[in-house]
C-alpha cells in the first residue's frame, strides 16, 4: 500500500518548493537592493553571535581551576598506604557511621 502525500506517487520527487521558500528566494517588489542585503545581514548575523551567561563564565572558570589539581592526592595515598602497612591506620567508627547517615540523607532525603 502506497501513500500519496501532496500528489507524490512512488518513483516521484517532489521539486516544488514550499511559498515560504519562494518568497525569501526572490526579491521582492517593494524592497530596495540595500533592504535585501540588510535583511541577509542579519540572518547571517544571527547564528554567530554567542553571548554566555555570567554564571556560565565562572563555570568555565571553575573547570579550567579543577584542570590544575591532580586527579589524586600522591601524598595523601602514601600516608594511607603506609598507615595500613605498619597497622596505625585506625577508623573512627562514629565518624564513619556519621558520613555514611549524611550520604543516605543526601542520596534519599
Amino acid at each position: 500500500m502506497s501513500v500519496d502525500f501532496n500528489g507524490i506517487g512512488p518513483g516521484q520527487v517532489n521539486n516544488q518548493r514550499p511559498s515560504a521558500d519562494k518568497a525569501s528566494g526572490s526579491q521582492a517588489p517593494n524592497q530596495t537592493g540595500a533592504e535585501q542585503q540588510a535583511k541577509s545581514q542579519a540572518t547571517n548575523a544571527r547564528g554567530e553571535n554567542v553571548n554566555l551567561s555570567s554564571q556560565a563564565k565562572n563555570l568555565k572558570q571553575l573547570e579550567q581551576q579543577l584542570g590544575d589539581y591532580p586527579e589524586m592526592d600522591d601524598d595523601r595515598i602514601e600516608q594511607i598506604r603506609s598507615a595500613l602497612e605498619n597497622g596505625s591506620y585506625k577508623v573512627d567508627a562514629e565518624k564513619l557511621a556519621q558520613k555514611m547517615l549524611e550520604m543516605d540523607e543526601s542520596i534519599f532525603g
